[in-house]
């Protein structure tokens, strides 16, 4: 068979793609309102919702899975507006391969993590699992932020060199929606934003009341690979992507461009030295820990636009379009705890020629 004839049902595999979407956030923070709106809004969209059990769970979640000597089982409930509802006791393989039966029946997936769970190892099972992926690809991270609560949770202490659940949820997003407003003073919500924005200036923003908001918003995120808006590196510029810092936030924002390419193995080994070996240190002599990491960038004699993706330690380059001109950048946004710009840049301007 010829090379072009090889191709074909790769292609046709990727059109039949389910997308995944992870929805976290603070415990209180209006995940299973989310859901509840999704689940029962007339919105001419078949999506299926894992709802992850873990303790003490809402009413709607505990109807699905307590039975009738208190244990814990797996339950599917298809609802009128064609959405299916599925509780689990684990948001791994036994889920995914409950979807897989399912699979057909409808367009989109919604897992919900617990309010305490970290998002990244969830997400990796839908991003890098080759096993996988002809069947579910991760859309994006979304989470749901408290308006009210949600600066005190974003302050609550952790042992020294812990990231607190709140700042990672926030970290790792690629969408944040910012709940509960009628609850909260225009004040309050200004400084939350802000706060958020000082962790991560890379996700989109959006104000709800009781987590309604338009699927649109939500939906079709493509955050992971080149497809959507998320990759739209213009866009992102228009917006303003920047270097956010606080004084007292140990986790912020850093972001660069520099012109010219770089080699693909020592780009490789930038990311590995940030993100395995964890041999990069601040000014303070304190290792750099990347949450998150998403960067555009010229790779020598590569005549496309190759797209990083870090979450944690999970590390992913995709080829996207054809530059379109001589001059090449390279940029980069940095997510993460004791960060500092200059050694980032020193290091990574060094590589590129």
């Amino acid at each position: 068979m010829s090379d072009s004839e090889d191709e074909i049902p790769e292609l046709v595999e990727a059109v039949n793609k389910i997308p995944v979407s992870i929805i976290t956030g603070y415990l209180g923070a209006g995940k299973t309102t989310l859901l509840n709106y999704i689940l029962t809004e007339q919105h001419n969209k078949k999506i299926a919702v894992i709802l992850n059990e873990f303790g003490e769970g809402s009413a709607v979640e505990k109807s699905m899975s307590v039975g009738q000597s208190g244990e814990l089982y797996e339950e599917w409930l298809e609802l009128r507006n064609g959405c299916l509802c599925c509780s689990v006791k684990d948001t791994g393989i036994n889920a995914i391969e409950n979807l897989m039966k399912k699979k057909g029946k409808f367009d989109y997936v919604l897992l919900e993590t617990t309010g305490l769970a970290d998002p990244g190892p969830i997400a990796s099972i839908f991003w890098l699992d080759d096993g996988l992926g002809s069947e579910l690809y991760l859309d994006g991270i979304i989470t749901v932020v408290d308006a009210k609560y949600g600066l005190k949770n974003l302050k609550e202490d952790q042992q020294p060199g812990v990231v607190n659940e709140a700042i990672r949820q926030v970290a790792v997003a690629d969408l944040i929606l910012v709940n509960k407003i009628d609850l909260a003073t225009k004040e309050e919500i200004a400084k939350l934003t802000s706060h958020i924005q000082t962790i991560n200036s890379f996700a989109g923003l959006v104000e709800t009341h009781k987590s309604n908001v338009d699927l649109d918003e939500i939906l079709d995120l493509h955050a992971f690979d080149t497809m959507g808006k998320k990759s739209d590196w213009t866009a992102l510029e228009k917006r303003g992507i920047s270097d956010h810092h606080n004084i007292d936030q140990s986790v912020t924002t850093v972001t660069f461009s520099v012109q010219g390419s770089i080699n693909s193995e020592d780009l490789d080994n930038f990311i590995q030295n940030l993100i395995w070996e964890k041999n990069v240190k601040n000014a303070t002599g304190d290792v750099m820990q990347i949450l998150r990491l998403k960067g555009e960038v010229s790779v020598t004699n590569e005549p496309k636009r190759v797209i990083l993706q870090v979450v944690q330690e999970l590390y992913d380059r995709i080829l996207t379009t054809e530059w379109s001109t001589d001059t090449r950048t390279c940029t980069i946004v940095f997510i993460g705890k004791h960060l500092t710009k200059s050694i980032l840049l020193e290091s990574f301007s060094k590589l590129v020629r």
